[in-house]
């Protein structure tokens, strides 16, 4: 039996983040200060995640996405994020979509960061041409990332190895990010 794209994928993803939470079991805090003086877990939690606006022509879009992760070291985070996305094209549809994503950060270097991400979006589009049928979907994303990091910023481009060019809410399977945490 020929295996799907789909299923070699996933199979990829499911043993980066295995190895992603098996080296972060390793780098946890188990001096007994951290447990006299209660739990220091707020402390490696950064904030950070996306606004996004964009309008001209009788199109509108504007996203709203934000996101957290634990540092569990220097080296590895893990965290989730949620997205809210309108779009009107006062001539062809509106679109919502919502959704959210778990993410894993590794910086084998200060400055490089590799990252893999699941991203499960609801796709809802309405058509104003009745040629259309209106669209109401579910579109997962595996990401994979590498990114240049300075101080609180990673600028860099993601690969979506499940890219539907039918589908997809993206134009591309490769997808260009800029991250911010604080």
């Amino acid at each position: 039996m020929k295996k799907s794209v789909f299923y070699s994928s996933k199979s990829a993803f499911l043993l980066f983040f295995l190895l992603l939470c098996s080296f972060s079991a390793f780098s946890q805090n188990t001096s007994n200060d951290s447990q006299q003086n209660g739990s220091d877990f707020w402390q490696y939690v950064r904030y950070g995640g996306g606004l996004g606006l964009s309008f001209g022509n009788g199109i509108f879009s504007a996203t709203v996405a934000p996101s957290a992760i634990y540092d569990f070291n220097n080296q590895f985070s893990a965290g989730i994020a949620l997205n809210y996305t309108y779009f009107n094209d006062d001539d062809f549809f509106k679109s919502t979509i919502v959704g959210g994503s778990f993410i894993g950060l590794f910086n084998p270097l200060p400055e490089i960061q590799l990252s893999s991400e699941f991203e499960y979006m609801h796709v809802s589009r309405n058509f104003n041409d009745p040629i259309f049928e209106d669209d109401n979907y579910w579109q997962p994303a595996v990401f994979f990332g590498i990114g240049y990091t300075t101080d609180v910023i990673t600028v860099g481009v993601r690969y979506n190895v499940l890219h539907d060019d039918e589908k997809s809410i993206y134009a591309d399977a490769l997808v260009p990010f800029v991250r911010v945490y604080f």
